[in-house]
């Protein structure tokens, strides 16, 4: 075909434009970088978003209404509240407390899945994560283990935990504002997904690390106390269970997060400095660039060409959508994943039952790889400034199985009892 009959003024240049802003933002999310530029996630974001806007597929005040406050406002309640608990010695007190008891390798193990999965299950599983990690680290350094399996056990039950309630990861939250399902209907769905995925977290590695679990220790010396602030702790405990309690018995819960982490600030002993220095700005800043690039793509992708070709795919099938929705988390990050999926998620005939898919699919879809999940990353980085090696191979033998047993579990689960 001649280029000299094409019609360049009939060509959508924002359009194109568009998508390809679009399509760039998404790639340096997923890589987390740009080449040549130090430029992390959400610098690639705003960036996106500023061209997004430059472009104009849509104004600047449809823009920042695309930017979904309630999920913001609740990402932030939720990590004044981790911060506090940190902050006090909350984790450090529930890590000695475990490693203490623990008599056994085995022992030790299951105490890690399932505190570490109970904990993600109401707090941001990237939060648990970066407290409990030091002190497995520690543990394990002077029992002479090999820390490798308990290090996957923290990464690995904290995604798996972390699917039962909307406040276990940002990808939930989001999930949580735009689908409107009640917290403790979806926990109750998702509960029983997360808790088979801890089973399994536990029994794959105790399997697959077997030369680990073949002998005994005497005792498990807990790692060093650090400073515990008991009153401290003890306010942002009763606070915590308070939010938790009004997400269950149907509080908004992006505004029961804030007035709870809003609370805690109130306080004669903690500058408050100390807090906001735990906050993570940077994944606010994220996700805010990506609602703006997402709803500008929206605007010119979402055709109703485009509508009848997704109609095509069958996404109103669990299983279709479990395995695209994994898929994609694991192409772009389970976030930008969300945010691409909710449009069609939305216009599904049974929407709530799709976001409980896609709830459950993109987290679990981050046990498959060591990048597959903030939380891994956490977990690998820690380690490696320790001196302890995490390899691709070491995480995928147990996240391969893990993921795929797991998946498909949960899809059907949620397909059974509809």
């Amino acid at each position: 075909m001649s280029l000299a009959g094409v019609d360049w003024r009939a060509i959508d240049w924002r359009a194109i434009a568009a998508i390809a802003i679009f399509l760039a933002t998404l790639a340096g999310v997923a890589v987390g970088g740009a080449p040549g530029l130090r430029m992390d996630r959400a610098g690639i974001a705003l960036v996106g978003a500023a061209m997004m806007l430059l472009v104009g597929p849509q104004s600047f005040e449809d823009s920042l209404k695309a930017v979904d406050l309630d999920t913001i406002t609740l990402l932030l309640g939720m990590m004044i509240i981790v911060a506090q608990l940190r902050i006090s010695g909350f984790f450090d007190f529930a890590g000695r407390f475990v490693l203490k008891r623990a008599h056994g390798p085995l022992t030790l193990l299951a105490a890690l899945v399932l505190v570490t999965g109970c904990l993600s299950a109401f707090l941001v599983n990237d939060a648990v994560c970066l407290a409990l990690t030091p002190l497995v680290l520690e543990a394990t350094r002077k029992l002479c283990r090999n820390p490798v399996p308990y290090l996957l056990a923290v990464a690995m039950a904290s995604n798996s935990g972390s699917v039962a309630t909307f406040t276990g990861n940002p990808q939930n939250m989001m999930i949580g504002v735009a689908s409107h399902i009640p917290y403790a209907q979806f926990a109750l769905k998702l509960a029983p997904t997360a808790l088979v995925a801890l089973l399994l977290t536990f029994s794959l590695i105790a399997l697959l690390h077997r030369a680990e679990f073949s002998t005994k220790f005497a005792d498990a010396e807990a790692p060093a106390r650090t400073p515990l602030h008991r009153w401290q702790m003890v306010k942002a405990s009763l606070i915590t269970a308070c939010v938790i309690a009004g997400f269950f018995t149907g509080a908004p819960v992006a505004k029961a997060a804030i007035i709870g982490g809003s609370l805690l600030l109130v306080s004669r002993a903690v500058n408050p400095r100390k807090i906001y220095a735990e906050l993570d700005g940077s994944l606010l800043l994220m996700f805010a660039g990506l609602f703006i690039v997402v709803s500008g793509a929206e605007k010119v992708m979402l055709t109703p060409a485009t509508l009848a070709a997704l109609a095509g795919l069958r996404l109103d099938n669990g299983w279709i959508l479990s395995g695209v929705a994994a898929a994609l988390s694991n192409l772009i990050s389970n976030v930008p994943a969300v945010l691409v999926l909710k449009p069609i998620v939305e216009a599904l005939p049974d929407a709530n039952q799709a976001w409980l898919i896609v709830a459950m699919s993109s987290t679990l879809a981050g046990n498959l790889t060591l990048v597959g999940s903030i939380a891994n990353l956490i977990v690998a980085e820690r380690a490696k400034r320790s001196g302890v090696a995490i390899s691709f191979l070491d995480y995928f033998k147990v996240g391969l199985p893990l993921t795929l047993l797991s998946l498909g579990f949960g899809t059907f689960a949620l397909e059974a009892w509809r």
